[in-house]
């Protein structure tokens, strides 16, 4: 487990490392970049760089851990890849449940698998699903996820990188909304941010914006690039909702 700068989370555990391209949005992936440095680094879980690679020997990591966290499950990678077997996501969802005084954020592209294994999970209470939407194509995941058992669902809107239209976000507990940073960044437009926050306003759904991104950050003239001051934002911006079940117990 490693403590996180990523503004909806305070922890990372990598029970599965590793994965490959299913959308524009996994063009220009964190991941993949850090991956390949910490194979430079000479980080042993690291060794195949960015190749999809299960790591059972970091499968009891959060039962070590006594104080709750919030805690992102696999931020280098996809838990629903299709070269995870079955087997392995439950036994993921095992320890999940068992450390049952952590929060577990898990994130997908992979909405369609998700939407298959669903019927094999018991959904712990303390596990958060979502499921990352890049664009109006890629809003058919909000359906596969609206499907599952999790009880608390968010959206991750992040790289947005065109508009989404009236988002249906009935169901849905919390969107995150956030521009591209790092090399090659996209642009992303504000009036495609209020799009999102207007779905959410009409539902109910609790929304937070988490980055302008590189090149709206430089058209707001924020002194951080990733434009992650919220005082430097537009004052519509500047309101951060978190779901009701953020408290830890």
């Amino acid at each position: 487990m490693a403590s996180s700068s990523i503004e909806w989370t305070e922890a990372t555990w990598n029970p599965v490392t590793g994965c490959s391209k299913v959308s524009p949005g996994c063009a220009h992936c964190y991941a993949e970049r850090m991956a390949h440095r910490l194979q430079a680094m000479g980080q042993p879980n690291y060794a195949d760089g960015f190749k999809l690679t299960v790591q059972p020997h970091m499968l009891d990591y959060p039962l070590h851990w006594k104080r709750p966290r919030r805690i992102f499950v696999n931020s280098m990678s996809d838990l629903f890849h299709e070269d995870v077997k079955d087997e392995y996501i439950l036994r993921v969802f095992d320890v999940m449940r068992r450390a049952h005084w952590h929060q577990f954020q898990v994130l997908t592209k992979r909405a369609e698998r998700l939407a298959e294994i669903n019927p094999l999970i018991e959904w712990p209470e303390n596990v958060w699903m979502g499921v990352s939407v890049e664009n109006q194509r890629f809003c058919s995941r909000i359906a596969s996820l609206r499907t599952c058992g999790a009880a608390v669902k968010f959206l991750s809107v992040e790289p947005l990188l065109g508009p989404v239209g009236e988002m249906n976000v009935e169901g849905i507990d919390w969107v995150i909304v956030g521009g591209e940073s790092g090399p090659g960044a996209r642009p992303m437009k504000p009036e495609w941010v209020k799009q999102c926050q207007l779905s959410c306003t009409r539902s109910g759904v609790s929304f937070f914006f988490k980055q302008a991104g590189t090149v709206l950050a430089r058209q707001w003239k924020c002194s951080d690039i990733k434009g992650t001051i919220p005082s430097e934002w537009p004052i519509e911006f500047r309101v951060r909702e978190y779901p009701r079940p953020l408290q830890l117990v």
